[in-house]
């Protein structure tokens, strides 16, 4: 059975608005995911399409367009974190591998430098999860992150995620492979 369409879901999120990523006429989200692919801290984190590739541009409009399409397969909701004044995208935060049938998706975010320290990853999060639980139905969200990952840890620990088990070395960050702790909400808990 094909998942089904979801249609963009706008949230204001008080001092940040989540909104579809873009890129056409009027807003243009590319340069914001350059800027993600080019800061070593996500890079870190997170599988960024690499700057030094001779298709970078491709991947990085590709990247945009997935975002948009998961909407429409009804696989993924991705939202740009942005400024609410000027659209300017600040994050990105996800609900990945979206399993409408069972329940479950994934929650996956970064945030610009500029950005960092103001809250926003938690603030994000917290709305997405509203919505996955009220807006979608979900019974289960996870969240996944390297264990070095300090300010990942905080952001989950805040939001009620609470630690069900790890994969061990399943992650590689700066070079080296580290555990992966998997934490899990369900509807009703945080």
């Amino acid at each position: 059975m094909p998942a089904p369409v979801l249609d963009p879901v706008e949230i204001n999120a008080g001092a940040w608005y989540l909104r579809g990523l873009r890129h056409d006429g009027r807003v243009d989200d590319r340069p914001a995911v350059v800027a993600s692919c080019r800061d070593p801290e996500i890079r870190r984190w997170r599988n960024r399409p690499d700057p030094a590739a001779p298709d970078f541009d491709e991947q990085v409009t590709a990247h945009v367009a997935d975002r948009i399409d998961g909407w429409a397969r009804g696989t993924r909701c991705a939202w740009a974190v942005a400024e609410p004044t000027t659209g300017e995208m600040l994050g990105e935060i996800t609900l990945e591998h979206l399993d409408l049938a069972h329940g479950t998706a994934e929650l996956r975010c970064w945030t610009l430098p500029g950005a960092r320290g103001r809250g926003l990853a938690r603030t994000a999060a917290g709305a997405v999860v509203r919505f996955a639980f009220g807006g979608l139905g979900l019974h289960r969200v996870t969240w996944m992150h390297a264990e070095p990952n300090r300010a990942s840890a905080a952001v989950a620990a805040v939001l009620g995620f609470v630690p069900e088990g790890r994969l061990r070395e399943a992650w590689t960050v700066d070079g080296e492979r580290v555990d992966v702790v998997v934490l899990g909400r369900l509807v009703g808990e945080g």
